[in-house]
């Protein structure tokens, strides 16, 4: 099993490279936390996903020091993607999005895999959780999406963007990208595409961007990228084509099916610079809880 980590975005809100910022008692990092989490779930391999120009930082801050626990491997997000009839703004620095950012794996990843936010703490559970899906997973059709209570998600340091999910049983039949924030005991969800305002209630389902995928998403994600730039509707100067919207699309012409799984973690983040103590509070109650050594490696 593979853990990939999107680690490409520069967290524009946070002020600089957010993936990197220490959370630990010793200088650890969050992804050093979601690898340790990966490795005692089961995880053999972890691909990043950077931009070429912070891989000498990544590997001196985080590469080297797992390289004896994990296979770590490195894929460079650029803009290469884009169709030859396809002409992006010449000062368009951006990439092309999370779907786009998974397609440097194709020749890199043959086992099912995970993907997660480099800035998002998602918790042990999450990766136990996801391991059992992959045993017991017969349908490389039937994707994972690693679900949180929204409540549980929340910052008190601003707006948040969650995935609210609307299901039947366990499958996903709809995801709302959306700008959440907590109104007295439930919360105001603004969906992105410009629809109406809903209010959900704090246990309520929603994506953090993790999904358990197969290696059959490649061919899919070559396919709907090709289409989404030479589509005449696009914007090319801002557009991003996200893995959400791609899952939810083909969740809509039934040619694939993703399962939503519940897990007991409590999922932290640094949206915010005011976040970043919370976090380093939280990490620090869990060492006390002995969940996590003092010294990760």
């Amino acid at each position: 099993m593979t853990l990939v980590i999107l680690a490409a975005g520069m967290g524009s809100r946070f002020g600089g490279l957010k993936q990197i910022e220490p959370v630990g008692p010793n200088g650890e990092y969050i992804i050093d936390y979601s690898i340790y989490d990966a490795i005692g779930a089961g995880f053999d391999r972890v691909v990043f996903i950077i931009k070429k120009e912070n891989y000498d930082i990544f590997r001196e801050t985080i590469g080297k020091r797992i390289e004896g626990k994990i296979k770590v491997d490195y894929v460079f997000q650029d803009n290469s993607h884009v169709p030859s009839e396809v002409s992006l703004p010449e000062d368009r620095i951006k990439p092309l999005g999370t779907a786009d950012a998974l397609l440097f794996c194709k020749d890199v990843v043959n086992d099912p895999f995970v993907i997660i936010n480099a800035d998002d703490f998602y918790g042990r559970d999450a990766y136990v959780k996801a391991a059992e899906f992959i045993k017991k997973n017969k349908n490389e059709k039937n994707y994972g999406l690693i679900a949180y209570l929204i409540g549980k998600t929340l910052t008190d340091n601003g707006i948040v963007k969650r995935g609210v999910c609307q299901t039947v049983g366990r499958k996903l039949t709809k995801l709302i990208e959306s700008k959440c924030e907590k109104k007295f005991n439930a919360v105001l969800a603004t969906p992105l595409d410009g629809s109406e305002p809903f209010y959900v209630p704090l246990d309520t389902t929603v994506s953090m961007n993790m999904f358990v995928f197969y290696p059959n998403l490649f061919k899919i994600l070559e396919t709907d990228l090709y289409n989404y730039l030479t589509s005449d509707n696009v914007d090319l100067a801002t557009c991003e084509l996200l893995i959400a919207d791609v899952i939810y699309n083909h969740i809509k012409n039934n040619d694939v099916s993703c399962e939503v799984i519940e897990n007991n973690s409590k999922w932290k983040g640094i949206t915010y610079k005011e976040d970043l103590k919370e976090l380093k509070d939280f990490i620090n109650n869990e060492i006390e809880r002995e969940v996590y050594p003092t010294d990760l490696y």
